[in-house]
């Protein structure tokens, strides 16, 4: 199991300073990241990157609204290997047509990311989980709809937001998720309640074993009241301690 980070959780001091950002996010024992909005930063972060030892094995990027051919080429540029668009608003999710459209629009684009020698997923939040298709979740249903190249990128903790129990979720997905976003807090709507990897009420571990084909576990903060650079480095720490007894720390 490899760990990343998300760059959206840095967000407000990559603006400031992305070399510098950067920089830190090595030191404190990162190896990868995960970039967003990375066609618009695509030079200065790959320069950032090769200068740290850093790869990108995953990047979020809109890939249902904005020009796939740029994505994937900024993606190529960085050696992002998978694209992952990470939103699409609640009413998307609400009708079986609507989720059969967004299927075919992801299948499509994962053609033409096939043409770049780049995969594409798709990142939920919240309300693929809470809104039930056919007996089924939304995102499951949008799952059962994609070509078997298509992976996922279960947010675990907008799932249990959501009202699903993510080991069960992951579970059912199986080898469809190849990423997953690691993140805890009181399991509420409140990004600013979010903690540091083993401080609040998800089962960590249990999460990270029920994803039996996971490649990257992705660390990310929506937000944070504390330090966002102690947040992460603590999260990290929790989980590269790989050690089952962390489990007594969940609430």
């Amino acid at each position: 199991m490899s760990y990343s980070i998300q760059l959206y959780t840095l967000r407000n001091a990559l603006q400031e300073d992305l070399p510098g950002t950067i920089r830190r996010v090595a030191e404190l024992g990162f190896t990868q990241v995960e970039p967003y909005n990375f066609v618009a930063t695509a030079a200065e972060l790959g320069a950032a990157l090769k200068e740290n030892g850093l790869t990108a094995p995953s990047g979020h990027a809109p890939l249902l609204s904005q020009d796939q051919d740029g994505i994937f080429a900024a993606a190529k540029e960085l050696g992002i290997s998978t694209v992952i668009d990470p939103y699409l608003p609640a009413e998307h999710w609400q009708s079986a047509g609507d989720i059969q459209a967004t299927a075919a629009k992801l299948n499509a684009a994962a053609k033409k990311g096939a043409g770049y020698g780049i995969r594409v997923g798709y990142h939920n939040h919240a309300w693929e989980l809470e809104s039930s298709i056919e007996g089924q979740t939304a995102l499951e249903y949008f799952a059962g709809l994609l070509d078997p190249e298509l992976v996922l990128e279960v947010d675990t903790y907008w799932a249990a937001v959501g009202g699903q129990d993510p080991v069960q979720l992951l579970q059912r997905l199986g080898d469809r998720v190849r990423f997953i976003h690691i993140k805890d807090g009181p399991v509420s709507t409140d990004t600013k309640a979010q903690q540091p990897a083993g401080q609040g009420k998800i089962a960590v571990w249990d999460v990270i074993a029920a994803a039996q084909s996971l490649e990257v576990g992705v660390v990310e903060f929506d937000d944070y009241s504390g330090d966002i650079f102690e947040g992460i480095a603590q999260s990290l720490g929790y989980l590269q301690s790989g050690s089952a007894s962390a489990q007594g720390v969940n609430a």
